[in-house]
């Protein structure tokens, strides 16, 4: 029995020191996740159909943080630190860019830039105007789309030219939307502005801060959407495991954005 005893004690520091070590590489592992969060990649899971047709709701995709440079927004929490943005790089128009909520400064959002600093920004009849001039675009198919809400509807697509020549694909509804026409918005300095690419769905700049986006300041930038890495139908759940399977949709891994 005594015997038993002083093994037992003798035994107490191994596994106090294996314990140790394995806090140890934990703290090491979630110290480099961390890190890599902030400074190269962070994750995303779109939850909406605002960015439809080029992300839809359960695309899981990848934010590069090193693209425009680093804030607070970059470091979760985003804590009180000085204002700016360290190695700044300005980010160019038509780049999808996930950035803070200005109302709150916290909630995540993701848009296409269609403002630079300085422009005139108008809508009319649904078309977009960048200091004066329409934005071509070309109709290219009528699709179906599904609401959310168990309602159905057409939705014409249409490829968009922007000023500096880059091409993106959007949704419209037709004319008529409460977000088709607007007046002139001029894009303060330091500051950007963003739109749905699912144009009469997406609650963006064009609205007043109070309700939607506004203008966005340059440090609220958190980083430019580069690839979807996975996607899931709607309809998966956390709680129901065969969907991680039944609802994957493989079409869409590893697809670059543009």
């Amino acid at each position: 029995m005594t015997e038993s005893v002083s093994e037992a004690v003798e035994s107490k520091p191994g596994f106090i020191s294996e314990t140790v070590e394995i806090l140890k590489t934990v703290v090491v592992a979630l110290a480099i996740a961390l890190v890599l969060r902030v400074i190269f990649f962070q994750p995303f899971t779109i939850p909406s159909a605002s960015m439809e047709p080029n992300l839809y709701e359960g695309d899981y995709i990848v934010v590069s943080k090193y693209a425009y440079g680093w804030s607070r927004h970059s470091i979760p929490f985003s804590p009180p630190l000085p204002q700016g943005r360290v190695f700044e790089h300005a980010p160019k128009r038509g780049d999808i860019i996930v950035f803070k909520l200005p109302r709150d400064g916290h909630t995540d959002y993701i848009k296409r830039l269609i403002g630079l600093p300085g422009d005139r920004i108008e809508v009319h009849g649904g078309v977009v105007y960048i200091n004066g001039r329409k934005i071509q675009r070309v109709r290219t198919a009528t699709v179906s789309e599904d609401s959310g809400y168990g309602y159905v509807r057409n939705v014409e697509r249409y490829t968009e030219t922007l000023p500096e020549g880059r091409r993106i694909h959007v949704n419209d509804y037709g004319t008529g939307g409460d977000l088709d026409d607007t007046s002139v918005m001029v894009v303060p300095p330091g500051h950007y502005f963003f739109m749905g690419d699912n144009r009469d769905n997406s609650m963006d700049s064009r609205l007043d801060p109070s309700v939607g986006v506004g203008f966005v300041p340059a440090e609220n930038l958190v980083g430019r959407a580069e690839v979807i890495l996975l996607s899931w139908k709607k309809g998966a759940s956390l709680f129901k495991p065969w969907t991680w399977v039944m609802n994957l949709q493989p079409s869409r891994f590893f697809t670059r954005l543009h």
